[in-house]
């Protein structure tokens, strides 16, 4: 029978040796009344991990990423390339993948599962004819992978009201991360849930210390004590001389031997901020995102940012692409289309340079002669042209073991046929002699 939520206020609390939560610490029964960790309670999992701002804007950058790329359908070409295709695949992939979900929620969901638990499910819908009408993401924790006794695998899921019924297994797309047995992946939050855990300390320790805590910016000293109309005086003084931005850096007139000191930060409040930097770090390896799109730009250049968004296009985003592509093209495309249709994601887009480069780019393309017009047109979202699918050949260049004719080699023979017969210089000289 589940407890009702507003009884856990009233139920009788009692201490014990673990020092739980009791009506005497009212503050860590309220944290674990309302389901909030309370100290040495701290619990990580895939859904407390996002508390960490640090885990959830690694998994809004990856997430909103992979969500917000092109992904067309291609069909391949008898002879060599591809062009793109009307496939009822593409429409899920990119306008709709069930009646209640945008492509780019749909992706966005879906990379979100993975990040945190490792692994991303979605029900695969077939109408009567066999063909793929919808694409269902479901909960991680609510699927089991299981086994017939024949060893045929399946997919067991569990739904919010407790039923469960099985899916087949080519009816259930679903991308693994990184595991061992190469069936299921393995949460990175429970790789590494004491650096999450140190994460969610330190935020914690900041809120109870700022909340809790006296932090004075300075001290004014007297060596005796004040009567209280002498103590309204200096405060009165002090607020109409010294309080405010306009007031700011101005020298300060104390009476009666007072002396006045600045408090600086505490080793250990600096150590503390020491460690909430580190954690972004150590956070930001776990996810393979560079530091300076978690807003820590400590270590960050202008000569080095973008270098790094491309490392990340290469190294962080672009195995992430192939899982989908892989499996896309395994689980939606039937043993025929799959030779003829295929899924590739565009990240042309996250790979461009400043304008300047670019255009250098472009440039030494289009004069070598491997790019024309409207492919650097279209590359750059623009519409094409009239006579713009012409390429360049340079002058200097030719293919190699075929040669060109000689230049002029009609008029040379011309130019012979012209003067066939007709006497040399010495001859006509000669002539004119005789």
């Amino acid at each position: 029978m589940k407890i009702p939520f507003i009884s856990r206020f009233f139920e009788k609390r009692s201490s014990d040796s673990e020092g739980t939560s009791t009506l005497g610490n009212p503050k860590r029964w309220l944290y674990e009344a309302l389901g909030i960790p309370y100290g040495g309670s701290i619990r990580v999992t895939e859904s407390t991990a996002m508390r960490s701002t640090a885990v959830l804007a690694c998994v809004k950058i990856l997430a909103e990423t992979v969500a917000s790329l092109p992904l067309p359908v291609y069909k391949r070409l008898k002879s060599q390339g591809k062009q793109r295709a009307d496939h009822q695949v593409a429409d899920l992939l990119q306008r709709s993948p069930n009646p209640r979900m945008t492509a780019f929620t749909f992706r966005e969901t879906m990379m979100a599962h993975i990040l945190l638990w490792g692994n991303c499910y979605a029900e695969i819908e077939f109408d009567d004819h066999g063909k793929i009408i919808a694409l269902w993401p479901i909960p991680p924790h609510r699927v089991e992978h299981m086994e017939t006794a024949e060893g045929d695998p399946f997919f067991r899921v569990t739904t919010k009201d407790g039923e469960q019924h099985n899916v087949p297994f080519y009816a259930m797309f679903h991308i693994p991360g990184l595991g061992f047995d190469g069936k299921k992946g393995m949460s990175v939050i429970r790789w590494a849930q004491q650096a999450v855990k140190l994460s969610l300390a330190t935020e914690q320790f900041g809120v109870e210390f700022f909340e809790n805590g006296t932090n004075v910016g300075a001290v004014a000293t007297h060596p005796g004590s004040l009567s209280d109309s002498a103590f309204e005086r200096l405060q009165k003084s002090l607020r109409e001389k010294y309080e405010g931005l306009g007031k700011s850096h101005r020298l300060m007139l104390l009476e009666e031997g007072m002396t006045f000191s600045k408090n600086a930060i505490p080793p250990n409040e600096a150590q503390f901020l020491e460690t909430r930097k580190f954690q972004i770090s150590e956070i930001a390896r776990l996810f393979r995102v560079p530091p300076h799109m978690l807003a820590d730009l400590e270590r960050a250049t202008f000569s080095n940012i973008e270098q790094q968004s491309i490392d990340f296009v290469t190294h962080t985003i672009r195995p992430w692409l192939i899982r989908w592509e892989q499996t896309i093209n395994w689980k939606l495309f039937d043993s025929n289309e799959s030779k003829r249709f295929f899924a590739e994601f565009l990240i042309e887009g996250l790979l461009r340079g400043e304008t300047k480069t670019r255009y250098e780019a472009y440039a030494i393309a289009r004069q070598n002669g491997w790019l024309s017009v409207n492919e650097i047109r279209e590359l750059e979202n623009k519409n094409p042209i009239p006579g713009g699918d012409e390429y360049l050949r340079p002058l200097n260049m030719a293919v190699l073991g075929q040669e060109d004719e000689p230049k002029g080699g009609d008029n040379d023979n011309e130019g012979d046929q012209g003067t066939e017969g007709a006497n040399t210089p010495g001859e006509q000289a000669g002539n004119s002699e005789s």
